[in-house]
């Protein structure tokens, strides 16, 4: 069976240190049994996957890849679902919490997150290789120029670790840019003291004109009590998680 062809923005991994590398940084956080593995492509990282104490589900897009993977990785083949990941109920896979792991393919690894950000309650880790650019991003901290909106949502709710950087030489056909390997740890907060839709509207102003204080990108919205005057003053890049959220809790119904 010939190896299937690069497709949806993804580079196959072919180094099976860093593969091994992936696979070790599973924590069990959250007493998860379940793992899905998105986009597993050739399976590189899935060999090591299936020598966890884990029952692995995988989702895969590629039909080519589908079919390489029923032939060389036969106790997978009850759990390989060929499709979208984006468009996956979770608890059709699992009742029970899961892990979310990867080589995510690069043009929709943001998406792969949010999409973990909307199950939160039932991902309580996710390890992804992403390009290192989305990485510096998500792990980023106030202050920083590439702190933004993915960076503040997913803190919120999730504890970061970058774990290490890759190179492009790893990959076929290799990308033209460096990639990184993170994880995310669901931490304690089960729900934000504010309305949580409204959060997600503040941070999402605040960032889309993160060139304007928060007194100016914040203008369409209605204050029912007035939020610190300090903060008012300064960008987006400058504001904690708890600061957004203590603008959130000023915002009139």
């Amino acid at each position: 069976m010939v190896r299937p062809k690069k497709h949806l923005g993804q580079h196959f991994l072919k180094d099976q240190n860093i593969a091994a590398k992936i696979a070790d940084a599973l924590t069990g956080h959250g007493n998860y049994k379940h793992l899905l593995e998105v986009g597993p492509g050739t399976g590189v990282l899935t060999q090591f996957l299936l020598q966890k104490e884990y029952e692995v589900h995988a989702v895969e897009m590629d039909s080519e890849s589908v079919v390489y993977l029923k032939e060389n990785f036969i106790q997978l083949t009850d759990n390989l679902i060929e499709g979208d990941f984006l468009k996956l109920v979770f608890n059709e896979i699992t009742e029970g919490p899961l892990c979310v792991i990867g080589n995510f393919p690069y043009n929709i690894s943001s998406q792969i997150f949010f999409k973990v950000l909307d199950n939160r309650n039932k991902v309580p880790e996710c390890i992804g290789m992403i390009q290192k650019e989305v990485a510096d991003r998500i792990a980023a901290g106030p202050g920083s120029k590439t702190y933004g909106i993915l960076s503040v949502l997913l803190q919120a709710y999730y504890d970061i670790d970058y774990l290490f950087k890759v190179p492009p030489g790893v990959f076929h056909p290799p990308p033209k840019v460096d990639s990184a390997v993170i994880r995310l740890r669901r931490n304690n907060v089960k729900q934000l003291d504010c309305d949580e839709k409204k959060f997600i509207q503040v941070v999402k102003a605040a960032f889309n004109q993160r060139r304007k204080t928060l007194r100016n990108a914040l203008k369409t919205f209605t204050f029912a009590t007035a939020p610190d005057e300090h903060l008012l003053t300064l960008r987006a890049e400058r504001l904690s998680v708890e600061d957004f959220v203590h603008i959130t809790k000023c915002v009139a119904d």
